[in-house]
């Protein structure tokens, strides 16, 4: 599967409460990949859900599957969907690995990747048949 990254007009509306959150549940979760799962609705988080990562791993993160269950029933019971995944690249950009594009299964869901150093990046990603499509944060 080849790596193909480009841009793309749409945009996700992340208020700063919630990318304080993303954040700092990533920077906690140094030196590994910090993890979770978010709410959306009407191109917008809704809720964050910050879950374990079970592979404790700097480079990969597999959510506990209780944890991913807890967040669906907890974005239902709101009205919400699940609307993505969120991690960190504890050592790379913020630009989905090619482990990232192949391990995404959905194609509507919205991959906010997140350069937890100094000054933190989050970026977001569409990912769908192999290609990342990046999308604006606002």
């Amino acid at each position: 599967m080849t790596r193909r990254v480009s841009r793309s007009a749409e945009q996700i509306r992340l208020p700063a409460a919630l990318r304080a959150l993303i954040v700092e549940h990533c920077v906690k979760a140094l030196p590994a990949e910090g993890c979770g799962l978010f709410a959306m609705a009407d191109g917008a988080v809704t809720a964050v859900y910050p879950t374990h990562n079970l592979e404790g791993s700097r480079t990969t993160y597999t959510i506990p599957p209780q944890q991913h269950h807890d967040a669906l029933l907890a974005a239902e019971g709101d009205g919400w969907q699940l609307g993505g995944a969120f991690h960190s690249h504890p050592a790379t950009r913020a630009i989905p690995s090619r482990r990232d594009i192949e391990g995404a299964l959905d194609p509507e869901w919205v991959h906010l990747i997140v350069e937890p150093g100094g000054d933190p990046i989050i970026r977001a990603w569409r990912i769908q048949a192999g290609r990342a499509t990046e999308l604006a944060v606002s």
